[in-house]
């Protein structure tokens, strides 16, 4: 089976994190105007992936023990005048990475497992990632997925998002894909996966997959799902449906680049495009949100569509800032 194509170096990625974990351990202990800004952005950096939660904790622990020494230095009245011109804050640093030195290589090898790699896209961002025997991953937008392809397994967790999965079926080596408490195993096929907060959907394109829930406390029944069937799950119950042909290519319209829209409600297609795009649609009033709506958009063309929805619908589109608001 092998490792991805794509071939990053583990060693530089594992330092690239513990340098960003280190800026922001560094400005959220040492700044006084901590805000809740900052926080919001350091939740989604931890959240982006679970090495950044790995190095961020590491290295808070390390500045936590070089408080301690710190404090058995003693206070800076105690000190020989030669060495009142180091800061507390510069001994801390200082003994931060004396500790970081003894820790650093448990570290980076947590941090580098030689088969597991993750793979991420931007908001509005696509990737394919192919693999040695054959098979592919797309990803869409603002999605992360943590694989680990040897000659024994070959197993991907969706962490957030979607991908579209392509895979080389090998009954002695299933390919599993493992969503919170679901998992999905290929029985030769292609499908697609998209994880929502709360939520979770699979669509079958192509041949066969397997769905069941063995980590959960009460296990869902397993699920044999073929050619045009969708399951919809949350973390209590589990809704199959067989949809038309018509409506599997409308889930993958992504891959082109484009949002097809079937009388969707503005405020689902609202939703939609801003999956891809950092500019928001906001819809103001409820009873445009339940209006619907048809076409074929660009998913980063957020004009467009507010543009269609003034000219076919009557609408009013204000902007403001980075969010276009659609009233009556």
């Amino acid at each position: 089976m092998g490792e991805p194509n794509m071939r990053q170096n583990p060693i530089a990625e594992a330092k690239n994190i513990r340098a960003e974990a280190s800026a922001w351990v560094l400005k959220h202990r040492d700044s006084g105007a901590w805000s809740e800004e900052d926080q919001a952005a350091l939740d989604a950096w931890l959240a982006r992936s679970p090495q950044h939660m790995v190095a961020y904790l590491r290295l808070d622990a390390v500045w936590n023990k070089a408080d301690r020494l710190v404090a058995l230095r003693g206070s800076p009245s105690e000190a020989p005048p030669a060495r009142r011109r180091i800061s507390p804050l510069m001994f801390r640093i200082a003994a931060a990475l004396a500790v970081a030195a003894v820790v650093g290589t448990a570290s980076i090898a947590y941090l580098a497992k030689p088969h597991d790699r993750v793979f991420t896209t931007p908001v509005g961002g696509r990737e394919v990632v192919s693999f040695s025997d054959g098979s592919r991953i797309e990803l869409n937008t603002d999605t992360a997925i943590r694989t680990r392809m040897t000659t024994s397994e070959r197993v991907v967790w969706l962490e957030r998002g979607e991908a579209y999965f392509q895979v080389e079926h090998d009954a002695a080596q299933p390919f599993i894909v493992m969503v919170g408490d679901h998992r999905i195993t290929d029985l030769g096929t292609k499908f697609l996966v998209r994880r929502d907060t709360g939520s979770l959907e699979v669509a079958v394109v192509q041949g066969r997959v397997r769905f069941d829930s063995p980590a959960m406390r009460t296990p869902l029944k397993p699920a044999l799902l073929a050619k045009g069937d969708m399951v919809r799950a949350t973390a209590s119950t589990i809704f199959i449906t067989h949809e038309n042909a018509a409506i599997t290519q409308r889930e993958l319209s992504w891959r082109r680049g484009v949002l097809v829209f079937d009388k969707t409600t503005l405020a689902d297609a609202a939703s939609e495009f801003n999956r891809y795009n950092r500019d928001k649609l906001i819809i103001a009033d409820p009873a445009v949100a339940s209006m619907t709506i048809d076409g074929t958009f660009p998913v980063n063309n957020v004009r467009l569509f507010a543009q269609v929805v003034h000219d076919v619908l009557g609408l009013r589109v204000e902007s403001r800032a980075d969010e276009s608001v659609i009233l009556r």
